[in-house]
């Protein structure tokens, strides 16, 4: 998303934590680029010249935050250890830090167009090519139906946990991941055709 030149490591780091910092405090409509410039030592310039709104300074700075989690194509060698991987990153990304603040952002997506297209495309979008990926390599070793949709994992899996963490307020032990996958997921994508 960068227009300008390259940012040094560590100035484009302060942008990025200053950002996450303020969207903590403030929330997404409040947040505003010249208090992250101030907040990360920055000219508004600089952000300007490398991120062409706020839309997209915020999803870099959640997609830095997130990126050793849910980025990641794990391959375990089975459908359901590959779920169970994923599953697990999802529950570890909205049960620390920056679930709260994607909780948060959720209103925001509703009202700023802006704000909902940069995180389709640069985090949805990314996210639906991994679920894809393990699909096709759980359809290669004959563990689902070819003509199995893809859209199982990614609308059932964070809408339970989002569902079960944020609303009713229970956790997420290794126990539920197991039952997500065994009695909801696997056999949905079984029958989705």
């Amino acid at each position: 998303m960068e227009a300008g030149p390259k940012l040094d490591p560590e100035r484009e780091q302060a942008i990025l934590g200053a950002t996450l910092d303020l969207l903590a405090e403030t929330g997404y409509e409040a947040l505003r680029l010249d208090a992250v410039a101030s907040r990360a030592k920055a000219s508004k310039a600089t952000l300007y010249r490398h991120w062409p709104g706020k839309a997209e300074l915020v999803v870099d700075a959640i997609q830095c935050y997130e990126q050793a989690d849910l980025a990641k194509n794990t391959d375990t060698g089975s459908l359901r250890g590959d779920l169970l991987a994923t599953l697990s990153g999802i529950r570890d990304l909205l049960t620390g830090d920056l679930g709260q603040l994607m909780a948060g952002l959720l209103a925001a997506l509703q009202k700023d167009a802006d704000l909902a297209a940069a995180v389709r495309s640069s985090m949805v979008e990314d996210k639906q090519q991994i679920n894809r990926q393990m699909l096709d390599r759980a359809i290669a070793r004959g563990e689902l139906p070819a003509d199995t949709d893809p859209n199982v994992v990614p609308e059932v899996a964070p809408a339970v946990l989002f569902m079960r963490i944020f609303v009713n307020g229970e956790s997420v032990d290794d126990d539920f991941l197991a039952h997500l996958t065994d009695d909801i997921l696997i056999p949905l994508m079984v029958r989705s055709r």
